[in-house]
């Protein structure tokens, strides 16, 4: 199990939170804690890449910084 902490470009409010974690949820990660501008996420590398959780959050709109 892995845990990566993601500083979160664009977010600047609860939806922002609510849809990266639809997103998060749909890629199947662990487990995670989204705030505005972060999310710490929890995932079995063998199945989720650090670049699928890349492009999670940039289909919810935003851009890991």
């Amino acid at each position: 199990m892995t845990e990566k902490k993601l500083n979160i470009e664009g977010m600047t409010c609860h939806h922002c939170v609510k849809a990266v974690e639809v997103e998060l949820e749909d890629l199947g990660v662990e487990s995670y804690d989204v705030q505005i501008g972060l999310a710490i996420v929890k995932y079995d590398e063998t199945k989720i890449s650090e670049h699928d959780l890349f492009k999670a959050i940039d289909e919810a709109g935003y851009k890991i910084v």
